[in-house]
C-alpha cells in the first residue's frame, strides 16, 4: 500500500471524531437512549449561537476507538483508529489494518507529524499540507473543534445572515470574501449537524456532518460524522463510527520516529 494513501487516511481521521463531555475523572461513556427534545423556532441569531455555547462540550482528555472507512475514487480502505487527545495540546492517531498497527500521527498546535512502517517513511510539517489535502485552512484549534463536533470558527464573533430550513438554524457568514461559510444548528438540541467552508477561489470545499445523536451518560453526541472534500485533485469521503470512548483519564501520548525511518516531503 503507498506511503501518500496512509498519509492521507491518518490526516483525515484526525479531523474527524465527534464531541465529547466533561464528566468525572477516569470514567467511561455509557450509551443510553436519547431524548427527544422539542424544536425552539423563531430565535435570533444571538440566542442560537449562545445555546450553542452553552452545550459546547469541556475535556481534559479524550480516548477513542473508531472503525471508519475512506474513499478518493481511487482508493477505498477500512482501518481502526485510536485517538487520544490531550485539551489544546496534542491529539495522537494510531492507524490499524487487520489489527496491527501501521502508521502514527501526532498533531500539536505547531506541528504536524507522521509515521508508516510499510516503506519506513515520516513526514514532520506543519499545518499546511493538511489545509491544501481537506480544502479548507486549517490550525490546531479548528482540528480539535472538528474532532470535538464543534464549530471551526468562534461564532461569537461573526455576523450571520439566519433562515431556517425545517428544524434546522441555518447561519451563513456575512463577511463579504473568497471564503463561504455555513452553519446548521439543531433546533431541538442545539448542536452542530453540518458545517460548510467554500474557498471559490481555490476550488475547494469541505462538508462534514453529524448525525446519529445519543446521550453518553449525559452528554448528547453524534455516532457517525462524514465528511466530504472536494477540490480541483477530486473528492474524498469518510465515514466514521464511533466503537467506544473514555474521557479525563490519565493518557500518555507516546509517539517517536523509530530509527533508521526516511524523512519524506509532500508537495
Amino acid at each position: 500500500m503507498h506511503t501518500k494513501y496512509f498519509l492521507k487516511r491518518t490526516f483525515i481521521l484526525l479531523t474527524l471524531v465527534s464531541s465529547l463531555a466533561f464528566v468525572s475523572c477516569k470514567s467511561k461513556q455509557v450509551l443510553v437512549q436519547s431524548t427527544d427534545a422539542t424544536p425552539i423556532i423563531g430565535l435570533k441569531n444571538n440566542a442560537v449561537i449562545e445555546k450553542l455555547y452553552t452545550n459546547k462540550t469541556d475535556f481534559k482528555t479524550v480516548y477513542i476507538k473508531s472503525s471508519a472507512s475512506f474513499d478518493n475514487g481511487k482508493t477505498a480502505q477500512n482501518v481502526t483508529a485510536e485517538i487520544r487527545i490531550k485539551k489544546d495540546e496534542q491529539i495522537l492517531v494510531s492507524i490499524r489494518f487487520l489489527g496491527i498497527t501501521m502508521a502514527k500521527a501526532s498533531i500539536t498546535p505547531t506541528t504536524v507529524s507522521y509515521y508508516e512502517k510499510i516503506k519506513g517513511t515520516y513526514f514532520e510539517g506543519d499545518f499546511s499540507t493538511l489545509s491544501q489535502f481537506l480544502g479548507t485552512d486549517l490550525n490546531y484549534d479548528k482540528i480539535q473543534n472538528m474532532l470535538m463536533g464543534e464549530s471551526l470558527d468562534d461564532l461569537r464573533k461573526g455576523k450571520y445572515t439566519q433562515t431556517m430550513e425545517e428544524q434546522t438554524y441555518r447561519l451563513d457568514d456575512k463577511a463579504n470574501n473568497t471564503t463561504q461559510k455555513t452553519f446548521y444548528i439543531d433546533a431541538a438540541n442545539f448542536k452542530m449537524k453540518k458545517q460548510e467552508v467554500v474557498q471559490t477561489d481555490k476550488a475547494r470545499k469541505i462538508q462534514i456532518q453529524y448525525t446519529n445523536f445519543n446521550l453518553f451518560s449525559e452528554i448528547l453526541m453524534p455516532q457517525k460524522v462524514q465528511i466530504n472534500a472536494t477540490q480541483d485533485k477530486g473528492k474524498t469521503e469518510i465515514n466514521l463510527d464511533y466503537d467506544s470512548i473514555s474521557f479525563n483519564e490519565e493518557l500518555s501520548f507516546p509517539y517517536s520516529v523509530p530509527n533508521g525511518y526516511k524523512r519524506i516531503l509532500i508537495n
